[in-house]
Order: structure tokens, then sequence, then C-alpha cells
């Protein structure tokens, strides 16, 4: 623990990057004022008696960091936006006109990013139409007029919009990361709630069920860690180099670090986003009149909560596709084998080129299928402890743990990197 927190110590004598320390704060503590700004028009104890009543919806309020409950302004979160991401890295993959846009470097990325934010304003005005039909049907709006109608979804599609703004603001002038630490800190500020709420409903029996929630838990963070960490280190050789403008002899070498869990926190983010569609359109259809619209609705209700097995097995598949999927968006075996091959290096036994490029996808895919079994398995198992134990407060657990984990250490490293940066620089000055 003190060597995740040195580098965050160490920033704060720093005044750029304490400076960016205090910008995330500030940024963080507005979203967290306008997550107890309700939208108008919504009978609030009723709504918190649903969401109390309804295990996925709870499982949804705590991703949303408690603005659901409250019908807050940013209710929907970033889903609208994390969608539009996938949806936008998924044309990448098949579309030539976006890949040849990806590859233009950093103006490329930003035409992307803005066209990932023009996308975002339909889905959340979507989302925010499913929200209103849903509190509709639970009674949750009492009054229905065309002009409440408007204000709900204007509300609500401005809110995503403004979380947006503020993620990027984060990332652009703060400790990076913007849109993962904004999750980070949702989830964080529920802690405190299921915490109480599962003391309050424990009694002296279900002790050892408690001790055993602590255990796994500790048991995921040290995974995690070690998953996060892990690396798998493949030798690169340099026959030679330039000095003076002269070739001399060299034997100098290097060592490429793949990560077992090259993708982060990413996949976890695209798979909770999307295992919690089917139970949102679920609660959607069920309250429709056509008998046929409605038992699809009470069908996916049925079998998409987070007990089910259906529910646990399409979250445990999208979380180890999502992982080789964004591996495979961050990391090109191919390019990393032309860059070796140009600065004259090569791995010991392998020619240059495309057996270089064929024996790295080879590694990748290896490491990479052991970190997304883990990442998988991790996400469901508090959901079967919970079944096991009978404590249903903690389902969210280890998928929690995943985001909170996963974005400190990204956080440190960042903090880190930041620091060797710096100290580079002063050392040039000198």
């Amino acid at each position: 623990m003190s060597n995740i927190l040195a580098p965050l110590i160490n920033a704060f004598k720093i005044a750029d990057l304490r400076r960016k320390i205090l910008i995330t704060i500030v940024l963080i503590v507005i979203i967290r004022i306008a997550a107890h700004i309700p939208v108008s028009g919504v009978d609030l104890k009723g709504l918190q008696a649903l969401f109390a009543s309804n295990q996925f919806l709870g499982l949804l309020d705590i991703f949303s960091g408690g603005t659901l409950a409250n019908f807050s302004v940013i209710s929907l979160g970033l889903n609208p936006y994390i969608n539009a991401s996938i949806i936008f890295q998924l044309l990448t993959m098949i579309s030539p006109k976006l890949e040849a846009l990806s590859k233009e470097g950093e103006s490329g990325r930003q035409m992307i990013n803005q066209y990932t934010r023009y996308l975002t304003v339909p889905l959340a005005v979507l989302q925010s139409i499913g929200m209103f039909v849903l509190l509709k049907n639970q009674g949750i709006i009492s009054q229905i007029t065309p002009m409440q109608i408007t204000a709900i979804i204007i509300g609500l599609t401005a809110g995503t919009i403004f979380m947006m703004w503020i993620g990027e603001l984060i990332t652009e002038y703060g400790i990076g990361n913007g849109i993962s630490l904004l999750i980070f800190a949702g989830i964080v500020s529920r802690l405190p709630i299921v915490l109480t709420q599962t003391v309050s409903v424990v009694d002296q029996a279900q002790v050892i069920n408690i001790l055993i929630f602590v255990v796994l838990s500790i048991l995921v963070i040290t995974g995690i860690v070690f998953i996060n960490e892990g690396r798998r280190q493949i030798m690169v050789q340099y026959a030679r180099r330039f000095t003076g403008g002269k070739t001399a002899e060299s034997n100098a070498q290097t060592y490429l670090p793949l990560r077992v869990n090259q993708a982060g926190v990413i996949p976890i983010i695209f798979a909770v986003s999307l295992v919690l569609v089917p139970s949102f359109a679920g609660s959607y259809l069920a309250g429709l009149s056509q008998p046929q619209l409605s038992a699809i609705g009470r069908f996916l209700a049925a079998n998409f909560n987070p007990d089910s097995i259906v529910y646990n097995s399409v979250y445990f598949i999208l979380v180890v596709g999502f992982t080789f999927f964004y591996t495979a968006v961050i990391f090109n075996p191919k390019k990393v084998a032309e860059e070796i091959k140009k600065y004259g290096g090569f791995i010991p036994g392998i020619r240059p080129g495309t057996q270089t490029a064929g024996y790295l996808n080879y590694i990748m895919i290896r490491i990479t299928l052991a970190g997304a079994i883990f990442l998988g398995a991790i996400a469901v198992l508090p959901s079967i402890a919970s079944q096991v134990t009978g404590i249903k407060t903690l389902v969210i657990g280890g998928t929690g743990l995943l985001i909170v984990v996963s974005v400190i250490l990204d956080t440190a490293k960042q903090f880190e990197s930041k620091l060797i940066e710096r100290n580079y620089e002063v050392f040039a000055r000198r």
C-alpha cells in the first residue's frame, strides 16, 4: 500500500501535479453535488422504495453512484458515452475509413472522439425515454404532460453530456483517466451505504458469512494487483547502434513487457454496460400492453437478474470477449514488429518482420487468455458467493473492486510516470 501511495504523496510536493490533483478533486465534488439535484415531477420516496425492492435496479444505482435512486440530472451516468465508445471501436475494426482515420495520429483520434460525442446525444435521449417509461409503468411519475416529458428527457440528456464534459476536463487538466475516475468516485460514494445495509440485516448467525466476504475481498484485491502487474518480458536484441554517425557493433538488449491484462479496467466497464441492457429492456417491455412483448420482457427480467445463471454466464463471456477485443485494439503485433525491425532489433531465434509479429501475437493470446479468464471469474464470484451465503447487499463487490483497484493502480502509475518525466526535465536543464 505504501508503494501505491508513494507517488501520490510525492506529487503533492510538486506545484504542477498538486494543481492537477486539486482540479480533479474539485471536478469530482461538482459531480457529487449534481448527483443530489433531482429531476422535477418524480415521487422520490416511491422511487427509493422501488430501488430498494428491485435487486437489478439497486445494482444499477450503485454503478450510477446513487444518482438513480435520487433521480438526479446525472441519473444516466456515463452509460450512453460508454456505449457510443463501444460502437465506434467496433466500427473502427470493420470500417476502412474509420481505421484510416484512427491511424492519423492525434487529429484522427480527436475526430473519432468528436463522433463519439455526437452519438452519445441520441443514445442518451433513447435511454432517457426508456427511464421515463419504466418509472411511468411503476407509478413513480404521477403527472404526465408533454412539457414534463420533454423536461425529463432534456434534463437527463444534459446531465450525461455534463458528466462527459467533466470527465474530459479531468483527463485534460486533471490527473487523467477522467471517465474511469468518475465511475470510481460513484462506486466509492456508495460503499458506506452498502456496508450499512449489510450490517443492518446481518444477525449473529451470518457473522461467518461476512468474514467469508472479507476474505474473498482480500483475495480478489490480491488477484487484481497480481494480474494487473503481471508481465511477460520478451527479450529484444540490437545487433548494432549508431554513435557519432558511425556504426558500432553492440550486443545491447532490452525487454518488451507484455502485460497480462493489457486492457486494464475498460473490459469491465464495457461488460457491465452491456450486461445491464437486457434487464433494463425487460423491465420496459414487461410493462407494455402487448402480450407478446410483455412476455419477452418478463423472460428477460427473469433471466438477466444478478442471481441468474444466464446473467453471470453472459457477464463472464463479455468480460473475456472485451478483454481480447480491447487488447487487439491497443496492441498491434504487426506494428510492434515493424518498429523493432526499423531500429535494427530482433527477438533471439525469431526472424524480424512477419515471424516476429506472429510470435508476439501467439504470446499475447496466451497471456491475455489467462488474464481474461481470471477477470471474468472474479467478476461473477461475488454473485455466486451471495447466493451461497444469502447476503444480497454485497453482490456488487467483485465488479466494484475490479474497477476501484484497477483505477487506483492506473492512477498511481500515472503519477509515477509524471514524476519520472519531471525528473528527466529537471536533469536536462542542468
